[in-house]
């Protein structure tokens, strides 16, 4: 889980932190498993609520990759009875779908095995395709076009919107899936409902063409920006063995080849009330809402079986790794450390270790950009997952400078963070800011709602209370001894951006005439870096 320490500070006039008090969340657990958080806030005229699946991109495995992200697509697809104009003629149409996709299947791997034997050389022209394949993408097709007839696009969202709600959403990472909506305070009946509708009653439409709505995704993402497939590139360098090393989105083979048959046999194991918590933040009568919960969410069948946890374990990096790559980016520096995951005694202290780099306070803006001159950026951060983590810290070089420059004056601060310990008052500014900015954070019902089902999922959203005095509590010998610990050549990965340079023959003309400093801003993408 990324570093997400929402804690409830009060703050003293003089800005130090005073005693904590603890989130008062009230817990009901239903016998199928199903956990119901509940923060009652008198006065706010809506809801956040939200729900959490303990599943995503690290629970897959090879051949279903980008399954946890696909399914998120589908859980909006409706239900029995949101989201269609004939459910009989719709399952029925879906049913037959999916017998005409098991011979479209057969046919291309019979394309694959040509590829690989070097028969042919692309398994998508359709030159290569046999009559009876194309017959049956043909007939496909025809029953497409029948589902998008029966289909009522955006159903649950016009419910949901008539009723006033608004923010209906979800996102997938690599540890969970979570689902949410602001509601007004009137409406939480209906909340209920629809929510536990469409994991009681879903109908996954449209499967094979949602594929195509992620592959656009994908390529909107990763493959059309400058830097976004070496990245994907980078990630799978670092991960050795563990699952993280894939991406959120999938492999695009395998998003191509995952069928119905995986992905209920998925939904079976990972949406069953046993794997899910469901928060509710927001002006409502616990009493009411352990209710609707009871009626709703309790008619949901328990799993057979509780998810196993990931198995496969990151093995210790022996050697530096390292990528070098040219791409239309300003040139910069990616160095990245194998640390510790979440609730791990070290993350307080690295996390406090980013705030010291970061800022224009910051160590790493204070040296390699004000004093040196060497860079124009440079971040850190810290990302402790549900089952490994990391710590990376990235430079952008300054124009007439290298990314060796900046990669060189980045190990030049941790070799004093290894040797010199860290004032007190340095430490306590971060902790300070730490403090306030987790407090700012706290006021927001929405994040409050997210922060606690993002803790549920893992260690449980009790840490919300028990990890903000262990951040407070970290020294300088910590800090120093963290540096030491991990920071080392082995066992980090460094990945170097250079800008890549257009032939002649690709060189834009609007270019002509140019700098190089002044072509690569006029390359740089909107929002891009400074």
């Amino acid at each position: 889980m990324r570093r997400l320490l929402l804690t409830l500070l009060i703050l003293s006039l003089n800005g130090e932190p005073g005693l904590a008090q603890q989130v008062p969340v009230e817990e009901h657990r239903l016998a199928n498993g199903l956990r119901l958080l509940m923060v009652p806030r008198k006065g706010d005229p809506n809801i956040a609520a939200g729900w959490i699946a303990r599943v995503g991109s690290v629970n897959e495995r090879p051949g279903i990759t980008g399954l946890a992200h696909l399914f998120e697509h589908m859980m909006y697809k409706g239900t029995h009875v949101i989201g269609t104009a004939d459910i009989r003629e719709n399952l029925k149409v879906i049913e037959e779908m999916d017998r005409i996709k098991a011979e479209i299947r057969s046919e291309e791997r019979r394309l694959i095995e040509r590829e690989r034997l070097g028969e042919i050389s692309d398994t998508k022209d359709p030159r290569h395709r046999s009559t009876k394949h194309h017959e049956l993408l043909g007939e496909l097709d025809r029953l497409t076009k029948r589902e998008a007839e029966l289909t009522i696009k955006n159903d649950g969202d016009r419910i949901y919107t008539a009723a006033g709600a608004s923010g209906n959403n979800a996102g997938t990472s690599e540890d969970f899936t979570v689902y949410f909506i602001n509601v007004p305070a009137n409406k939480l009946e209906l909340w209920f409902w629809m929510e536990s509708d469409r994991l009681f009653n879903p109908v996954f439409r449209e499967f094979y063409a949602e594929r195509d709505v992620v592959h656009e995704e994908r390529r909107m993402r990763t493959d059309s920006t400058p830097t976004g497939k070496f990245e994907e590139l980078f990630n799978a360098m670092f991960w050795e063995a563990s699952p993280y090393s894939w991406p959120v989105l999938g492999w695009p083979s395998d998003l191509e080849g995952i069928t119905r048959e995986e992905a209920l046999s998925f939904f079976a194991m990972y949406y069953a009330p046993n794997n899910i918590s469901a928060c509710l933040v927001g002006d409502f009568e616990p009493a009411r809402a352990i209710e609707l919960a009871e009626k709703y969410f309790g008619r949901l069948p328990r799993g057979s079986r509780d998810p196993e946890p990931v198995r496969t374990r990151e093995m210790k990096q022996l050697a530096e790794k390292r990528m070098i790559a040219y791409a239309e980016t300003h040139p910069e520096v990616v160095i990245r450390y194998h640390t510790v995951a979440d609730g791990h005694r070290d993350e307080p202290a690295l996390s406090l270790l980013a705030d010291l780099l970061n800022g224009r306070t910051g160590r790493l803006y204070k040296s390699i950009v004000l004093q040196q001159g060497i860079a124009n950026e440079a971040t850190a951060q810290v990302d402790g997952r549900k089952y490994e983590g990391f710590f990376e810290i990235r430079g952008v070089a300054k124009p007439g400078h290298t990314p060796e420059e900046v990669e060189q004056g980045i190990y030049r601060e941790l070799e004093k963070l290894k040797t010199e310990p860290v004032g007190d008052r340095e430490l306590q500014k971060v902790k300070n800011q730490n403090a306030a900015g987790d407090f700012r954070r706290l006021q927001s019902n929405f994040r409050l709602m997210l922060e606690l089902l993002i803790r549920e999922s893992n260690r449980g959203w009790r840490t919300i209370n028990s990890d903000p005095p262990l951040t407070q509590a970290v020294t300088a010998d910590d800090i120093r001894r963290v540096v030491q610990s991990y920071f080392s050549a082995e066992n980090r990965a460094v990945g170097t951006y250079y800008t890549k340079t257009a032939t002649a023959a690709e060189e834009d003309p609007v270019l002509a005439g140019l700098d190089d400093e002044e072509k690569q801003q006029v390359r740089q993408p909107a929002g891009g870096k400074p």
